[in-house]
């Protein structure tokens, strides 16, 4: 965990909400010099924190990472002024309290930020980051298709019916079994040609959000997502998740963070020389580790040479272990030819 701390005459606690936000200024001592419930504007802002800022490096400003942060940050960027985005999740001093409310919220982070004790979490960069969240809607949107499919399935298997002989993924194995014909219930064949619509719509609208991305990224960066091409198992949308989800592989000082900010790792607890436990695995970015996951199973496909290395690590600590260890693998992998500006080598791979 990173933590913020320089330091500045002022530190302004932000605790941001849709329509409003409570403005907390401390001083190098900790008094407070500032204090207000406000609206959401930027003018409001900039009205509040002007007092402040007699130079460019006096106010630091810093908030909690939630869905309204992003015109915050491009606000304090755009003024010159450094912007801190605290991590939601190891903040556990703002949520342990008694009492809670926005005005406590609001100094607690002001205090922290202060303190340098402050858990940072990044502050992606404006320019590519309209296109990570659409690739993040493009997953939501996949899941919702893997859903109606799923549903189908189970209601097949409900009434007891023969089973698909062929995957209803594909558009043409759809037509040619006429799902809607199997079931003899009004309501169920009802409920099934729903699915399916929905299906046929999510299919025409990734197709087209697919399209877009692919031309997006080349324009960003053609180069590494050239080179994440050359993984074997990495196709356009997943070499379009990693190019925006990492950004900047300079981020991570070593191979390790970047395994942890991938929920690759087990974290361990300790206490007294002895293991207490696990701590939360889950702290991270999900949809990179859902990326190297499907990377993994991708990688196996065709390759006769990672089946039999994958064989051999199930017999020694089963499947599911044998997995991870081989999607961790591709991690490092990964973070080696981005630190290097190399084309991926099965040869160091496989010697490693």
């Amino acid at each position: 965990m990173r933590f913020y701390q320089q330091q500045h005459r002022f530190y302004a606690g932000v605790d941001l909400h849709a329509r409003t936000m409570y403005v907390c200024v401390l001083d190098q001592t900790g008094a407070v010099v500032f204090d207000s419930n406000l609206a959401a504007e930027p003018d409001r802002f900039r009205s509040a924190i002007a007092p402040f800022r007699e130079s460019p490096s006096d106010l630091v400003v810093c908030c909690e990472c939630m869905f309204a942060w992003y015109w915050l940050a491009d606000l304090c960027a755009a003024e010159g002024i450094p912007f801190v985005l605290g991590h939601a999740l190891a903040m556990k001093a703002i949520h342990g309290g008694k009492q809670k409310n926005d005005r406590i919220d609001a100094h607690k982070i002001a205090a922290l930020l202060r303190g340098g004790l402050l858990p940072q979490a990044y502050v992606y960069p404006k320019a590519m980051r309209a296109t990570r969240d659409l690739l993040r809607r493009r997953m939501f949107l996949m899941h919702k298709r893997a859903e109606a499919i799923a549903h189908i399935q189970n209601t097949n298997s409900q009434y007891n019916l023969p089973a698909f002989g062929q995957k209803l993924v594909y558009a043409a194995n759809r037509e040619e079994l006429h799902i809607a014909e199997r079931f003899s219930e009004p309501s169920v064949k009802r409920m099934v040609e729903v699915d399916l619509a929905l299906i046929e719509h999510l299919d025409q609208s990734l197709g087209v959000l697919e399209l877009h991305l692919t031309r997006t990224a080349k324009v960003d960066d053609v180069h590494t997502y050239e080179r994440l091409r050359t993984m074997p198992g990495v196709g356009p949308i997943l070499a379009l998740v990693f190019l925006y989800e990492i950004q900047d592989i300079r981020r991570f000082p070593a191979v390790g963070n970047f395994l942890s900010y991938a929920r690759l790792i087990r974290p361990a607890k300790e206490s007294g020389g002895k293991k207490t436990g696990y701590g939360n695995k889950k702290i991270g970015n999900a949809h990179l580790r859902w990326a190297f996951a499907e990377a993994a199973c991708l990688f196996l496909r065709g390759n006769a040479t990672a089946q039999k290395w994958l064989e051999k690590k199930t017999k020694a600590c089963g499947k599911p272990k044998a997995l991870g260890i081989l999607t961790a693998k591709l991690a490092r992998s990964l973070y080696g030819m981005l630190c290097k500006k190399e084309p991926f080598d099965a040869k160091k791979f496989w010697a490693s």
